[in-house]
């Protein structure tokens, strides 16, 4: 499968199989029955298999095409929607135009960007569910301040060649992270120090990652800029980057572009410095869900379809 191309890595003495089980087997004992299992399962499989429906581009044309439809049935019946609507919702989506619907006809590109983030959406919201029933399970008391197990698994800092929006995502969790850890640990076991009248003498350890944080997710920082920019209709990646770096430029830790050079912008991050490239960068962000297909997920005659979509966000 597409989605898991990059993932193909064996480690010794770790058995795919055997840990599969033991998530079975994990999940049971919070309370999932087979039904609940298959059900997560069916829609992972579902997940997978969309990343395997290939598109193509039309002769003498722009409008995408889907020459074979048999991934698509799989990915239907699993869901519980019909492939003809689905595949129609796909290519040619409805669109309000004053008061009135019409369809339009979608690029390659537009087409698969879709596929990606129904396919996310869906993942994200089975995601939920889990949680939201382990959650359940786990809940043996109505009192206020129980305790509780937290499990925090992020990806680590990344630094590519040429990095994209993804890895600004990452990377900022990242340094928010590590922000917290340095707080936690240099500063307030320091006030703690005070309040219990230790002899110490302060110490700065020159760690203070907040305008790094700061840069990015203030007001008119990198992300309200490019969430800004995403509302105006004639936008476009370099619109974003040319406004990116006129409020930005004297920043310590941001960076301009070097003549010729691949990347648009760099940030000087606590791992060290980031180069930024913002190709699709607009469209990543806006990662519009297809109201046509939202609308068949939520009639689907699969009832595990039916309840994470009975929200209705689009």
């Amino acid at each position: 499968t597409r989605y898991l191309t990059h993932g193909n890595v064996t480690i010794p003495g770790v058995d795919d199989g055997e840990e599969f089980q033991n998530t079975v087997k994990a999940m049971q004992i919070m309370n999932m029955s087979n039904d609940d299992l298959n059900s997560i399962f069916r829609t992972m499989s579902a997940v997978l298999q969309m990343g395997n429906m290939q598109f193509k581009q039309e002769c003498n044309s722009d409008q995408a095409t889907l020459p074979d439809d048999t991934v698509a049935q799989k990915v239907c019946h699993l869901l519980g929607i019909p492939v003809k609507d689905f595949v129609g919702s796909i290519l040619k989506p409805k669109l309000k135009v004053g008061r009135d619907f019409v369809t339009k006809a979608q690029t390659q590109a537009q087409v698969d960007y879709a596929v990606d983030a129904i396919s996310k959406a869906i993942y994200e919201r089975m995601f939920k569910l889990v949680v939201t029933r382990i959650n359940k399970s786990l809940d043996r008391t109505k009192r206020q301040g129980s305790s509780f197990i937290g499990i925090l698994d992020v990806a680590g800092f990344e630094i590519f060649q040429l990095n994209s929006f993804e890895q600004l995502c990452i990377n900022y969790t990242n340094e928010k992270l590590q922000e917290l850890f340095n707080h936690t640990m240099f500063v307030l076991e320091q006030e703690e120090y005070r309040r219990e009248n230790i002899d110490w003498e302060y110490i700065d350890f020159g760690l203070d990652l907040q305008p790094t944080i700061d840069l990015i997710e203030k007001p008119m920082g990198i992300l309200s800029l490019l969430d800004e920019e995403c509302l105006f209709p004639k936008a476009t990646d370099r619109t974003y980057v040319d406004k990116l770096i006129n409020a930005w430029a004297q920043h310590p830790n941001f960076g301009k572009p070097n003549y010729k050079a691949p990347a648009d912008f760099s940030i000087i991050h606590y791992a060290g410095k980031v180069e930024y490239s913002i190709d699709q960068w607009l469209m990543k962000n806006m990662d519009s869900l297809n109201g046509s297909v939202v609308a068949l997920l939520q009639t689907a005659k699969d009832p595990f379809t039916c309840k994470i979509w009975k929200d209705g966000k689009v």
